[in-house]
């Protein structure tokens, strides 16, 4: 034996990533449609979770995307600002 020591399978703790919210923010100059068409493209979300999710943006000026990991989250940003929609992540408390 190598002197590890191993804990039984009730007992070992599995660590999970920190997860994140990716917020998308209302704005000025993108269409409803543009928008529900890119959450489609970029996410998992279906055609009626885009578009509730676009109005919901629309009407109270943000909206939670999906929640995932930092590095995930981070990358939807980007994604998301390629295509001129403005979001956010934060963690998820």
């Amino acid at each position: 034996m190598n002197g590890a020591i191993t804990l039984p399978k009730s007992e070992r703790v599995v660590q999970t990533l920190p997860l994140f919210k990716v917020v998308l923010h209302n704005d000025d100059k993108n269409t409803v449609d543009h928008v529900v068409r890119v959450l489609i493209e970029l996410t998992p979300l279906n055609e009626l979770d885009a578009v509730a999710r676009t109005i919901e943006a629309h009407e109270t000026g943000c909206a939670v995307v999906l929640v995932t990991h930092q590095e995930r989250a981070e990358l939807y940003v980007e994604q998301f600002a390629s295509y001129s929609l403005t979001a956010t992540c934060e963690p998820d408390a």
